[in-house]
């Protein structure tokens, strides 16, 4: 059995591929990436997953496709603690762009991004991924990200910046207190995690005038950064990966036009079609 996982910083998406290359079974664990997990929490949180367990003897190869694995040592380290768990299976750890650029590839090179929790972006010709960019996580970087939106919707809060009628239906919510947010913010394990999940709140008044200036401006943020410095963009489609360029693809579509530049399609989950190129190209 093979072992497929794309795994961002709230959760990891797992399929297993029998020996004829079927599914066999599709699962989800929380996100493994290394900058925010501490190790030790790896093997555990793997072993809660009854229906992974039951297989581990039987799978013989993981590609694991993950966020923050960018860095040789984060890739060794979920390297070591998946051979705790999977002790019969060769491991292939890669970043998260290379499962992206696989899951978006149809044929013609493109420029690739993610925006889900964190965001990224490199460029694939079908053969080979070029990253001009590096990845500086959510405190300097992830422009249009999850974390990103949410972290301009928690600062606007506390900063009374957020109109009235917005104010007081975050507070209701949330009733979310100072000291509360510092701890989430300095003292756990998953900060950018916790941000992104506020943007529930915003794609639910996503058409609110206020909130469509704002997430306008992070995603200009994000073409400015992330897409408009590969010189590929202007003439190769732009195509995305993640739930935040899902939810949020008319702004985007909005922001590449003043830009002229062309967002081909957009994916929520790439795991269907990261599956679909391991059958194809590498199985």
């Amino acid at each position: 059995m093979v072992a497929i996982v794309d795994s961002g910083s709230t959760k990891s998406d797992w399929v297993i591929l029998d020996d004829f290359k079927k599914v066999f079974l599709k699962t989800e664990t929380i996100g493994f990436n290394p900058n925010f997990i501490n190790r030790e929490l790896i093997v555990p949180e793997i072993e809660k997953n009854s229906s992974l367990i039951l297989v581990k003897n039987s799978i013989t190869k993981i590609f694991f496709y993950g966020s923050g694995c960018g860095v040789k040592k984060n890739c060794e380290t979920i390297e070591e603690e998946l051979k705790k768990v999977f002790t019969k299976a060769e491991i292939v750890v890669r970043e998260d762009l290379v499962a992206a650029a696989y899951a978006a590839y149809s044929g013609k090179p493109a420029v690739v991004c993610i925006l889900g929790t964190g965001s990224n972006s490199c460029y694939f010709d079908g053969k080979n991924i070029k990253i001009e960019l590096p990845s500086l996580g959510f405190l300097m970087g992830d422009e249009g990200s999850g974390s990103a939106i949410g972290k301009q919707l928690v600062r606007r809060y506390f900063m009374k910046k957020l109109p009235e009628d917005l104010h007081t239906e975050f507070e209701q919510s949330y009733g979310l207190k100072i000291e509360d947010a510092l701890k989430n913010m300095y003292h756990s394990s998953r900060p950018n995690a916790w941000l992104a999940d506020f943007n529930k709140f915003v794609i639910e008044r996503k058409d609110h005038p206020y909130f469509k200036d704002m997430v306008y401006e992070e995603m200009k943020n994000f073409f400015e950064y992330q897409v408009i410095p590969y010189k590929e963009s202007k003439d190769a489609e732009i195509n995305f990966i993640g739930s935040i360029a899902y939810y949020y693809e008319d702004t985007l579509r909005s922001v590449a036009e003043e830009f002229q530049l062309n967002v081909g399609h957009v994916v929520q989950k790439p795991i269907e079609s990261l599956v679909d190129y391991h059958i194809k190209y590498i199985l």
